[in-house]
């Protein structure tokens, strides 16, 4: 067996922790420009960890962010609940099937139950097995199309 996995809710204070999860999910989803390229400042981090509605986790192994996950508290209009949404879970390569992702959302639900919240969800790319068989294992699969809608800022716009 190895390491014990330790997983922690971020705190305000814990802006480098934050930098390494970061790290991370660039890692992880090869895409260390999105995760890494511009990073925001701390003051930046610490009023983000610092929001009810921001669940940060990280996993430690020898006190090392080997993986962790950010979700987002949505407070519903139709009832009085609550869902939590997985934006990012990921963990390192070699740190994988060493069940760190269960613990992050076993620690996840933990939070949603005390946030009062009905349901955590999470979105899976197509061909993403382990992502899949993870998200089977824990519930139950929706297949529904995503689609991303541009923003227009106002000096976006050309006048005419």
């Amino acid at each position: 067996m190895g390491p014990t996995c330790i997983v922690r809710r971020l705190t305000r204070d814990d802006t480098a922790r934050f930098r390494e999860l970061n790290a991370v999910f660039g890692e992880a989803f090869a895409d260390p420009g999105t995760y890494g390229g511009e990073p925001p400042s701390d003051e930046y981090f610490r009023g983000l960890l610092a929001k009810d509605h921001i669940i940060a986790l990280v996993a430690l192994v020898n006190d090392e962010v080997v993986g962790g996950l950010v979700g987002y508290v949505l407070d519903k209009f139709e009832r009085a609940r609550r869902e939590v949404y997985i934006y990012d879970l990921a963990v390192l390569e070699p740190c994988r099937r060493q069940g760190i992702a269960t613990s992050l959302i076993e620690h996840l639900r933990d939070i949603a139950s005390t946030l009062g919240a009905w349901v955590i969800y999470v979105q899976a790319d197509y061909g993403d097995e382990p992502a899949i068989a993870l998200y089977t294992r824990l519930g139950v699969r929706e297949d529904v199309m995503h689609f991303d809608i541009p923003v227009i800022r106002p000096d976006d716009r050309t006048s005419g």
